[in-house]
């Protein structure tokens, strides 16, 4: 297997969590179904337009509180806390400090630069590639195709992660090593034995 040289990781669900009590405790508080606002910020007419930047944040937000019927607890969904992943960083900086490239490609809004400066993400990541910048969402190919573009590296030396199984399908096209993250135990253990990362026990 040729040399791996980069990781690419997803954003949500991997690099930064949301906690989901926050999600209901709003719906509770505003006499909404559970899963309401999310299943109207997530449908897909509206989903699209703003994670391929034809429309902003904003601009979804107010979508999102009209069709709720709701605005203060679309506005209040929409300002949720977050944090970055601890251990996920810390791979991350293990990797870099093997020689091997991160980055992050993310389905994201205009606001995702403002948000990875708020987590400090450049000191872990080259670089944050966001949807709403280039045009296409995972799992197009060509969304995954403008990282490998701007990175200059070939598909079988960039190793992708995401949360969603669905969202691997271009990379796979491309001929990307793929691996669906359910929690940093295993995605080390993957790059182990895709000789990525060292094993500490047999380094050691």
């Amino acid at each position: 297997m040729p040399p791996i040289r980069a990781v690419l990781f997803d954003l949500d669900g991997v690099v930064r969590h949301f906690d989901r009590e926050n999600v209901a405790s709003i719906e509770r508080t505003h006499e909404l179904e559970p899963g309401s606002i999310e299943a109207i910020a997530f449908a897909p007419h509206h989903l699209e337009e703003v994670t391929t930047g034809r429309i902003s944040r904003r601009k979804w937000v107010e979508r999102i509180g009209m069709d709720l019927g709701n605005a203060r607890a679309a506005e209040e969904w929409s300002s949720q806390p977050f944090q970055a992943d601890e251990e996920v960083l810390d791979l991350a900086d293990e990797l870099r400090a093997n020689g091997i490239r991160t980055a992050i490609l993310t389905n994201g809004t205009d606001t995702i630069q403002d948000e990875a400066a708020a987590m400090n993400l450049d000191a872990h990541f080259e670089t944050v590639f966001n949807s709403a910048e280039i045009g296409w969402t995972k799992p197009d190919a060509r969304a995954f195709q403008h990282v490998l573009d701007a990175m200059r590296l070939a598909p079988h030396e960039v190793f992708f992660t995401d949360d969603s199984a669905s969202k691997l399908a271009g990379a796979e096209r491309l001929g990307m090593p793929t691996h669906l993250f359910e929690g940093v135990f295993g995605l080390r253990s993957v790059l182990q034995a895709a000789n990525v990362l060292v094993d500490e026990e047999v380094s050691g």
